[in-house]
């Protein structure tokens, strides 16, 4: 049993973690970092990241990743490659974090910055082709594009949203929806803005049964789910935007959530429980890039920072 009280404790292994570990650490504030198996994130299955700052010439999502870990174990951070299963305790009393494998951590406040998971279609050859052709980042991803034809699968606003950006860079994006087109889900304006875009061709009561390729993405097999008419489009890239789900499970009954289950935050990180503060994607549905998660994890150890000095 591990009976080591922290000053701080870090749920979550991606910029926003990562980041607070980096801040707290460097404070002198004994910090553990509950960060998940190595190689889980949505970081580590990106391929190249151009739009993180200090990187001119692009760096591979795993490396940033791994950079941000070993920056922060320079400091000392100690780190736990395990899930959270559940956490307990107050202000008052301290917290107590207890891994999937049963260890305990405790301390006198959190970070939970555990981010949020993309909606996939739960295709082998989608899991196969991720970061080869296959994202779920348009605004990451996008320029990698240019010049060649993609898919957008999606009928809410974000699949709009991305479609549309797409444009910049494709000379074609499909926009492939489940559904009739009285029964998109997306609001009018948005909806408006991408059937009206000349590059993009929408594609109703349509489903991807395969994404074909070998090592890049070459072609989508799909169907009509009303006619059973079957077909193959020739695309090079695929874009789920069927939504995001915050990792916020372990949370639910210990701090006030807003909807979908992101983490209700206010003056910045502060969070419903005295103590607990939220970074990254677990508390922001509308950015979701790496350098706002890293900012929010920046203001996150800030915040932890003052409150431990105010309750010392």
């Amino acid at each position: 049993m591990n009976e080591t009280l922290y000053d701080v404790l870090v749920l979550g292994g991606g910029p926003a973690g990562y980041t607070a570990s980096i801040y707290t650490s460097r404070a002198q504030l004994k910090t553990a970092n509950i960060c998940g198996p190595l190689g889980m994130g949505q970081l580590t299955t990106t391929s190249e990241v151009e739009n993180f700052p200090g990187f001119p010439e692009g760096v591979q999502g795993p490396t940033l990743v791994q950079n941000m870990r070993a920056q922060a174990e320079k400091f000392g951070t100690v780190f736990a490659d395990d899930h959270v299963a559940s956490i307990s305790g107050s202000a008052s009393e301290g917290f107590t974090v207890t891994t999937q494998q049963g260890k305990p951590y405790k301390g006198r406040c959190v970070i939970v910055a555990t981010g949020a998971s993309a909606k996939w279609l739960g295709l082998e050859s989608e899991q196969r082709l991720r970061g080869r052709g296959v994202s779920a980042c348009a605004t990451c991803d996008g320029f990698f594009f240019r010049g060649k034809v993609v898919a957008v699968v999606g009928g809410g606003d974000s699949a709009m949203e991305e479609s549309t950006f797409l444009t910049k860079f494709a000379t074609k994006v499909y926009l492939l929806i489940r559904k009739s087109k009285d029964e998109v889900k997306a609001g009018k304006f948005m909806m408006d803005k991408a059937f009206s875009n000349e590059k993009i061709e929408v594609l109703f009561n349509t489903e991807v049964e395969e994404v074909l390729g070998d090592s890049t993405v070459s072609g989508l097999k799909i169907v009509n789910n009303l006619t059973g008419e079957k077909s193959t489009l020739d695309v090079q890239g695929l874009f789920v935007a069927i939504g995001h789900a915050p990792n916020t499970k372990f949370l639910e009954g210990f701090i006030d959530m807003v909807k979908l289950g992101y983490v209700d935050v206010k003056e910045g990180t502060l969070t419903s429980k005295e103590g607990v503060f939220a970074a990254g994607d677990v508390a922001d549905w509308k950015y979701r890039q790496a350098i706002t998660a890293a900012g929010f994890g920046c203001m996150a150890a800030l915040d932890a920072e003052r409150y431990l000095s105010h309750i010392s």
